[in-house]
């Protein structure tokens, strides 16, 4: 690969992995890959993962993708996740993350906001034709001119990827030049104005890892478990991003079969598990994790931060667990349990790595705005991309230069116990349910698209933030209209029947 003086980008860690370790496993799939995706679990090591990345960046660069162009890449978690993002990020591409719920209006919108020029998706992915939505996403966006796919039983059009990677020919002469500071990734924000996109570098990418790699303690050579849908910018950090940190094992689970889950990191010797801090607080209070033996560090995702102080105290088994708080696709920054297993408090200013870790570079900033929220800033937040609505008009608002920081919109004051910042509540507007979040007019709007007797609303809920729920006439026929729509899942079953148990 072509490579320049600057910080390294992603697939450059890779090569440097792939140099001391071609036969070390580097990807290991779900092992019910086949009920989900309809194709056999893989396992990969760094040479094999290498072969299969640049056949695909040389069929993405002879398709006649240009450099900096976008690529959108809607898969599950598994390996070819990683080595589409790998060989996009070898061939000099963007990608574009599009959150494996989304259906086609929203692929639809993401495609033509982001111009992007091809699209890659997988067959099927748990009875879903999501080749079918890509195909038909990509009809509607006049950028889109490369539909590719993997999986059996692609509609006509859509140009197989399984043959691409399983092929030993690989034209490594027109790779594009690796650059760190370029755009390397896109991810989506319900913003006012609907979909943000948030650009991000390689560097911004790796400087998020960092923050959860060093403050979680994670040790070179991990073997790590994924269990999360890898669709956003934390998602991605604190999995794919952190496998590269490491140079250990990336294994892949389906987001949630906790049975499934638990043989996996007994199988695999997994010493790392990356999953919502809510699963992993349930099933540590069910002392299921106690289990696994190799089990040693646990880094739990909040995306509603603002549970965080109130959450249940993590139970001492001899595994370490690292509270990872998530502010949208803005930011997000980690701090490891205390001793007795309690929240350990979230202090303003910058934070760095803990003692015991010999770095001594600054991962990011938490400060409290003037309006009492929280603001971010670093080298991972995307400053640019939160343009600033509200700054004051005067005759001299030319001349005051823009914040340095992103405000997370989250309620937020220093508590006068501890020092620290306690985050009170989520940004007015914006409802999370899951790893997904929405506009609450957003709600409203397709409410009254189902007629005048139609309600559907979020109620709070304490694993998720909010569930959705709905009520109309018929629910059945509001379902089919919502899917005829093209919405995803979320807002359909919010009408499902709620005398069928389940």
């Amino acid at each position: 690969m072509l490579q320049n003086n600057t910080s390294p980008t992603l697939d450059e860690l890779f090569g440097r992995i792939l140099a001391r370790q071609p036969d070390q496993p580097a990807l290991i799939d779900p092992p019910d890959k086949l009920r989900v995706t309809g194709q056999p679990p893989r396992r990969l090591s760094f040479a094999q993962a290498d072969r299969a990345v640049s056949a695909l960046a040389g069929h993405f660069i002879e398709a006649g993708l240009p450099p900096n162009s976008v690529i959108a890449v809607q898969l599950p978690n598994t390996v070819e996740l990683a080595l589409t993002m790998l060989a996009a990020f070898r061939a000099g591409l963007i990608v574009a993350l599009l959150p494996q719920l989304w259906r086609q209006a929203e692929l639809t919108v993401a495609l033509n906001r982001t111009g992007a020029r091809a699209i890659v998706a997988m067959g099927r992915i748990d009875g879903v034709d999501h080749a079918d939505l890509a195909m038909n996403a990509a009809a509607e966006a006049f950028s889109i001119r490369h539909v590719c796919g993997f999986g059996s039983d692609l509609p006509e059009g859509m140009i197989p990827l399984d043959n691409v990677v399983s092929s030993l020919s690989a034209d490594s002469s027109r790779l594009a030049i690796q650059d760190s500071r370029r755009p390397a990734l896109l991810t989506f924000e319900a913003s006012g104005s609907g979909f943000l996109a948030v650009p991000r570098t390689h560097v911004n990418l790796i400087a998020g890892g960092l923050a959860i790699f060093l403050e979680s303690g994670l040790p070179q050579g991990a073997t790590i478990l994924s269990a999360l849908a890898p669709s956003s910018f934390a998602g991605l950090a604190s999995s794919f991003v952190m496998w590269l940190l490491s140079g250990g094992t990336l294994a892949m689970h389906h987001p949630f079969d906790e049975t499934m889950m638990m043989r996996q990191i007994e199988t695999e010797r997994c010493d790392t598990l990356v999953a919502p801090a809510s699963l992993a607080l349930r099933m540590a209070e069910a002392d299921v994790l106690s289990s696994a033996r190799s089990l040693r560090h646990v880094v739990g995702l909040w995306r509603t931060p603002e549970q965080v102080g109130s959450s249940p105290l993590w139970p001492q088994n001899g595994i370490r667990m690292t509270d990872v708080y998530l502010f949208g696709e803005a930011g997000l920054f980690g701090v490891r349990r205390a001793d007795d297993g309690s929240p350990a408090p979230v202090m303003p200013g910058p934070y760095r790595a803990p003692p015991e870790v010999p770095v001594s570079s600054t991962a990011g900033e938490v400060i409290l705005t003037p309006k009492g929220t929280l603001g971010l800033r670093g080298p991972m937040v995307p400053v640019a991309a939160y343009p600033v609505t509200d700054r004051p008009v005067d005759p001299f608002a030319a001349l005051t230069p823009p914040p340095d920081y992103v405000d997370t919109g989250y309620a937020a004051r220093i508590d006068r116990a501890t020092g620290g910042i306690a985050i009170t509540a989520p940004p007015s507007g914006v409802l999370a349910v899951g790893g997904y979040r929405f506009l609450a007019d957003d709600l409203q709007e397709w409410a009254r698209r189902l007629g005048q007797n139609a309600m559907l609303t979020a109620l709070p809920d304490r694993l998720s933030g909010h569930r959705l729920a709905g009520r109309t006439d018929d629910n059945a026929r509001a379902r089919e209209a919502l899917t005829e729509l093209g919405l995803n899942p979320l807002m359909v079953e919010a009408f499902r029947d709620r005398s069928v148990p389940g």
